[in-house]
C-alpha cells in the first residue's frame, strides 16, 4: 500500500478540498469574480482557502466590501491590515454613498441599514462588472442560506428564486451566465460553525478581538443583548449592564448582537459551540428575527 493511501484524511481536509475546487472552479468558469471580505470569521477563512488555491501567484479575483458605515471598528481595522498584509486589491463601497445618490432612502435616521447592502452591491457589480460574488455564507447558518445552491444564480435583476435553481450534481458546478446575470459562489456552504472555528484552530488565523469574551456595557432587548454604542444608545427606560460577552458574527452594529460568554480563547469558543443548540444568526441577529422569511427576502431583493 502506497503512503498516500496510508494517509488519514480529516473531515477538515475535505472540507478545505472542496473549497479550493470550488474557488478554482469560480477562476476558470467566471470572466470576472470578486470576493466579498468583511472581516468577520468566514471571510477569513475564505482568505485562507484562497491563499491555498493560488499562492504563490496573486488572487485571480479583488477583494470587495460593502461598508454600511455602521460596522465595528475593530472589525473595519481588522479588514484594512489583512487586505495589506496579503497585498490584495480591497474594494470598499459604502452604503453612506448610495444615500447621497437617493438610491437608499431611510425611513428615519435610526433605520437598521443592514438590509440596504443589496442596494449597494447590486451597484458595485454593476459598476464593476462582476460576473460572480465569492461569499462566506454557510448552509447552517439560516433556512434561506439553507436552500442555496454551491453556484447561486441571480437574473439580470439580481434577483434570486429558490424555485428556479440550478441543479447541482456531486461536484459538478455550473457558474454559466449570460450578460447581466450573476452567479454567487459559495466555498464554505457546506461547513458548520464548528467547522470554521475547528479551521482557525488549525490554521491559527488571525480575528477582529471582539469575537472573543470582553465586558461590553449591554442592555436586554428579550432573549438578545443589544450593545450600547454611540449608534445604539440605551433608552431612558433601559438598564445598562456591564456583561462578560462575545460576538458569533459581525455585521452592522444596528442589528447585531453579543452574546453572554466567558470564552476568551479559541479553545474554549470551540467547546462552547459544540454545545450551542441555537444557530448563529438565530442567537445574534435581530434582522432575522423580524419573520420566518426575512432573510429568504432580502436574498431575493440581492442581498448576499
Amino acid at each position: 500500500m502506497s503512503t498516500l493511501t496510508q494517509q488519514t484524511l480529516s473531515h477538515l481536509d475535505w472540507l478545505e478540498a472542496e473549497a479550493i475546487h470550488i474557488m478554482r472552479e469560480v477562476a476558470g468558469q467566471c470572466a470576472n469574480p470578486v470576493l466579498l471580505f468583511s472581516g468577520g470569521k468566514d471571510s477569513v477563512c475564505m482568505l485562507r482557502i484562497a491563499e491555498k488555491a493560488f499562492r504563490p501567484g496573486r488572487f485571480p479575483f479583488p477583494l470587495m466590501h460593502i461598508d454600511t458605515g455602521h460596522n465595528y471598528p475593530e472589525v473595519i481595522a481588522f479588514r484594512d491590515k489583512r487586505a495589506e498584509e496579503l497585498g490584495e486589491r480591497l474594494i470598499v463601497r459604502s452604503l453612506e454613498d448610495s444615500m447621497a445618490r437617493g438610491t437608499i432612502v431611510l425611513k428615519h435616521e435610526n433605520e437598521s441599514r443592514n438590509k440596504h447592502q443589496s442596494v449597494t452591491l447590486l451597484e458595485a457589480i454593476e459598476e464593476f462588472g462582476f460576473d460572480c460574488c465569492i461569499g462566506g455564507a454557510r448552509r447552517d447558518e439560516e433556512k434561506a442560506r439553507a436552500k442555496e445552491r454551491i453556484m447561486s444564480f441571480r437574473d439580470e435583476f439580481g434577483q434570486w428564486d429558490p424555485k428556479n435553481q440550478r441543479p447541482e450534481l456531486w461536484n459538478l458546478y455550473n457558474a454559466r451566465t449570460h450578460q447581466g446575470e450573476n452567479i454567487r459562489a459559495f466555498p464554505i456552504s457546506n461547513w458548520t460553525e464548528l467547522d470554521v472555528w475547528q479551521y482557525i484552530e488549525r490554521e491559527q488565523l488571525e480575528l477582529p478581538s471582539i469575537y472573543f469574551a470582553h465586558t461590553r456595557p449591554v442592555v436586554r432587548k428579550g432573549d438578545l443583548l443589544m450593545p450600547v454604542t454611540d449608534l445604539t444608545p440605551a433608552a431612558p427606560e433601559d438598564t445598562v449592564e456591564d456583561v462578560m460577552v462575545r460576538f458569533r458574527t459581525v455585521g452592522d452594529i444596528s442589528c447585531t448582537a453579543p452574546v453572554a460568554s466567558d470564552a476568551d480563547s479559541i479553545e474554549k469558543i470551540l467547546a462552547e459551540t459544540a454545545t450551542t443548540t441555537i444557530t448563529e444568526r438565530g442567537a445574534t441577529r435581530m434582522d432575522d428575527q423580524t419573520s420566518e422569511a426575512s432573510m429568504e427576502q432580502r436574498k431575493k431583493e440581492g442581498y448576499f
